[in-house]
């Protein structure tokens, strides 16, 4: 282990002490102790034996909840926050011998490292609780008997998710459950927050089924909405702890800027500072210096490449250490991430590179230092990044290695602002539609939902279980109440980690390597890409959407790939506006499409290639905020800078990517949730418009609450623009680094006299009035343009605009019906009676689809089969080649099949086993769900129903 003077010697070396913008010397403090009266005997003897007293913070927690109140702990990594809520509960497991409890962790890794503090606390207190972890890991043999016996069960969301429905095998434990743990609370915001939220209320509602009204307590890192957090992810009131009476030695906390003496005169300069390079440099240092290091990355491809740059680079100056460095992400699997956390508790890694999957809990032992190679998008992961060096008395460095755009520079640049602000809000959003959606039918699988516990426990309305029975995804008794009417799990369909539930799966040499979601594939995975993984280089040879897979083969390189994406934008509804004086911010819900086209090789920062990519676009409904700027400005600016071209173009989009590159300063995100898009004009609002967008189906929350802080995010633009020493814009001002159009057209003088205009409509006592707006749909008539091309004969053009709306609402029925018109009309009469069913399915009385049923079931239909006969031939082809693992053709046929007949069960039914063999178990789901709707007792139906249950 290192000594102080190690630790000290970085902030004076040569090499680096040019870069350093601010030290932040946080100062060691003394513990401050409380003494808890009427602690039970056991208890007592514990905390005897390990000559422990409670910290003042501890002793309140435990009074708190003792006292039967809901308690959030918010202080800092290793406060001893653990001890805090375990004592309580050790000493109502003392006293009622039925008692439950359930814990509920983000990873499994925090799930075993409590499990091993509980077991501790059993055999200590001499009390039968039998703690056990239940998740993906736990042997199936083993499960009954948790079920049955443990009386705390540790868990993570994920699995929950998946075994509520089982709750009639859990009767006994939930009959007691008298507490609810979950740790790390801060962790669930966005998308996987707002999941979590919903499952919890899920969670709640089973409980109270069985008689149980368990509290809830929550752990946390220091935010600024703690209390305002824990009622949104359970729907109850809470006590709040939060002042940090434990003791810590000094840390020194540097803020280093590799760009801090770099002037850069153009776009992309050769000599531009290289911050992965400067982060592998710093990594090595500490490692030479005998330094225990952990380097946190920003990307799961950073934190391979700069392990596998520093064991090269290691093996030739000191190769005895290169076997102690290594890589950590999430991907991995269980057994390779516990070696890893292992060898650094152990000693045997001196350096490891990792995203933010060890800044939790994880208990790695006691570390000398931290490297945060960029900041890592909120102050609460900086903080718990940082507090994973230091966990003893000993003195600890923290350094975060700024990179060259908006919101590195802005910290380097206003040390103040960086260790003055207080937290930031943690965002949950209960209103997105897909998720309520996809909970409702969860809870309705787990318990027939009666009437009113939708708003009780969802805060959903009656309107959406009314749509859900429309659509016969729930079923209303005689009694009112709402059930799930299929046998399979919905909870299989939806993840907790994102809105979308397509899962890709990444192969090579028919080996699974990894599974990410589609968009994901886009950015990281398209044809050409280059994958790391644990160290090794892969280049993406196919990808094949329609099965979900991408096919990778292991090559060393010595460059990287990076996405570009066009993006358009379409206003559906205008939900609100909010005036601060004569400024208008609009948010509603509008329709994203993006277009990945294009690809570059990059050999560090430096692009040395381009390639064309053939994707279809990506669209997606959310919310976003839009205001818009008038041409007077434009006349203005073009007066200013009579001889440039695209100014005004340039002055929107460097305002965007300006706006943007600030916006986690005061909504609590990262950049790379959010989206934006300038224009000259737009159709649906007729003049220059910057909108900016939740990066997620259906919105997630974040540009709502930026309509708030609207003018404090411009006012930090406009400071970060004036103290930018660049003359004509750079990645620290205006550039963004996933800029679709190649951060073109920008310019810096427009862009700062766009947001000074704007900050001057702003009046000084503005507090904005915001107005709702009930119904102001603003969207573009598409399917009049549809019928206008019909009409002259453009049947291709009009497909286009009908499968653009088909994209964002399947069930238009104008659009279906039109649709299977042209069909008709080009001779795919097969493929029209499709669409005609669609539409009758939806509207009987459409009357461009009564018209063609009439011609459609009167006519004979041309098609490569001339009848059944023909379609159950076909299928019997299609099951022998099943049979002899010949499963790709049986799938070219079974495609062909239900091109035909969509709701031939058994062909459904056969597609799901040819996924489940080939696993894809999602997608196996997915055909099971469809063929049971059909038809539930069919041959292929049943062996489906085998497998996937």
């Amino acid at each position: 282990m290192s000594d102080t003077n190690n630790i000290d010697m970085f902030k004076n070396d040569v090499r680096y002490r040019e870069n350093i913008a601010h030290i932040e010397t946080i100062p060691a403090k003394k513990a401050s102790f409380k003494k808890v009266d009427n602690l039970n005997d056991k208890i007592i003897d514990y905390l005897d034996s390990k000559d422990a007293k409670l910290y003042k913070h501890q002793a309140e927690t435990y009074e708190a909840i003792k006292d039967g109140e809901n308690v959030i702990i918010t202080t800092p990594t290793a406060s001893g926050k653990t001890l805090a809520f375990n004592l309580p509960i050790m000493e109502t497991m003392i006293e009622d011998s039925d008692a439950t409890a359930l814990y509920i962790y983000p990873a499994k890794a925090l799930s075993n490292d409590q499990l091993h503090v509980l077991e501790n606390l059993e055999e200590q207190l001499e009390i039968s609780i039998r703690p056990r972890t239940y998740d993906g890991d736990t042997p199936r043999e083993d499960k009954k008997g948790i079920r049955e016996k443990s009386r705390i069960v540790l868990t993570n969301p994920y699995q929950l998710h998946l075994i509520l429905s089982w709750h009639h095998q859990w009767e006994r434990f939930y009959k007691n459950l008298r507490y609810i743990v979950i740790d790390e609370a801060h962790y669930y915001k966005g998308v996987f927050g707002s999941n979590v939220a919903f499952l919890i209320k899920r969670l709640k509602r089973i409980a109270n089924f069985y008689g149980s009204y368990p509290q809830f307590i929550l752990s946390s890192a220091t935010l600024a909405n703690p209390l305002e957090l824990a009622n949104r992810l359970t729907g109850e009131d809470f006590v709040l702890v939060d002042d940090d009476t434990s003791p810590s030695g000094e840390k020194d906390f540097i803020l280093y800027n590799p760009f801090k003496n770099y002037v850069r005169n153009k776009a992309y300069t050769q000599n531009a500072p290289s911050v992965h390079m400067e982060t592998e440099n710093i990594f090595m240092y500490m490692m030479l210096k005998g330094i225990q290091t952990l380097c946190f990355t920003v990307s799961r491809k950073t934190t391979e490449l700069i392990a596998m740059w520093a064991k090269k680079d290691m093996t030739q100056v000191k190769g005895k250490l290169a076997h102690r460095i290594a890589a950590y992400r999430a991907g991995y699997h269980p057994q390779e991430r516990r070696e890893i956390e292992n060898g650094l508790k152990s000693g045997k890694y001196l350096g490891v590179t990792c995203t933010n999957a060890l800044e939790l809990g994880i208990n790695i032992g006691s570390l000398d230092a931290v490297i945060i190679s960029g900041y890592p998008g909120t102050m609460i992961s900086t903080w718990q990044q940082s507090g994973r060096a230091g966990r003893s008395n000993r003195k600890s460095l923290a350094i975060l290695i700024a990179f060259e755009n908006q919101l590195d520079q802005y910290f380097m640049n206003n040390p103040k602002f960086f260790f003055d602000k207080p937290h930031e809000n943690a965002i949950i959003d209960l209103s997105n539609p897909i998720l309520q959606e996809a909970h409702l039918l969860c809870a309705a699988k787990e318990l027939p939902l009666k009437r009113g516990e939708a708003e009780k426990y969802f805060g959903i309305s009656q309107n959406l279980l009314d749509e859900l029975v429309s659509r016969k995804d729930l079923f209303e008794n005689h009694r009112g109440d709402y059930m799930y009417p299929y046998d399979d799990n919905p909870a299989m369909d939806h993840s907790l980690d994102q809105i979308s539930s397509e899962e890709f799966k990444v192969m090579n040499n028919g080996r699974l390597l990894e599974t990410m979601e589609r968009s994901q594939v886009y950015r990281e995975a398209h044809e050409g890409a280059i994958l790391i993984n644990k160290g090794d280089t892969y280049v993406v040879n196919s990808v094949n959407l329609a099965r979900r897979y991408v096919n990778v083969s292991q090559k060393t390189v010595d460059y990287h790939t990076m996405v570009l994406n066009k993006t358009e934008i379409n206003v559906k509804k205008k939900l609100s506006k909010t005036n601060y004086g004569d400024l208008t911010i609009n948010f509603g819900e509008l329709t994203v499409t993006e277009d990945y086209f294009k690809y570059k090789k990059m050999h560090f920062s430096k692009p040395i290639a381009t390639y064309p990519l053939d994707l279809p676009p990506l669209k997606f409904n959310t919310k976003g905020l839009w205001f818009t700027i008038p041409n007077d400005v434009k006349d203005r600016l073009e007066d200013m800078f009579p001889n440039e071209e695209e100014v005004f173009a340039g002055g929107l989009h460097g305002a965007e990517h300006a706006l943007i590159g600030l916006f986690p300063l005061h909504t609590m995100c990262d950049r790379f949730d959010i989206g934006g898009v300038s224009t000259n004009y737009h159709d649906d609002t007729q003049e220059a418009t910057i909108f900016i967008y939740d990066g997620y189906e259906g919105g997630i929350g974040i540009c709502e609450k930026a309509v708030d802080v609207f003018v404090d995010l411009l006012d930090s633009t406009i400071d970060l623009i004036n103290n930018c020493q660049c003359k004509s814009g750079c990645p620290a001002c205006i550039y963004s680094p996933k800029c679709g159009n190649d951060n073109k057209p920008l310019h810096k003088g427009a862009t700062k006299y766009i947001l000074e205009y704007m900050k001057k409509l702003i009046s000084d006592d503005a507090s904005g009035e915001k107005e709702e707006i009930v119904v102001e749909v603003i969207e573009s008539d598409e399917f009049s343009e549809a019928l206008e091309l019909y009409e002259k004969g453009d049947y291709s053009a009009s497909k286009d605009i009908l499968n653009s709306i088909l994209a964002s609402d399947k069930r238009n029925v104008d659009a279906l019906a039109l649709m299977a018109q042209i069909l008709y009309n080009q001779d795919q009469k097969d493929i029209s009676l499709l669409f005609t069913k669609k539409a009758l399915a939806i509207d009987k009385s459409n009357k461009m689809a009564n018209e063609l049923e009439v011609l459609l079931t009167n006519k004979p239909q041309e098609s490569e089969f001339e009848s059944l006969d023909d379609v159950e031939a076909l299928y019997e082809e299609a099951y022998d080649l099943y049979e002899q693992g010949d499963l790709d053709t049986a799938c070219d046929i079974l495609e062909k099949i239900l091109d035909f007949d969509d709701r031939h069960s058994e062909a459904l039914a056969l597609m799901g086993l040819i996924y489940y063999h080939s696993g894809f178990f999602p997608k196996a789901v997915e055909y099971y769900r469809k063929a049971i709707k059909i038809n539930k007792d069919g041959e292929m139906v049943r062996e489906l129903r085998m497998r996937v249950s």
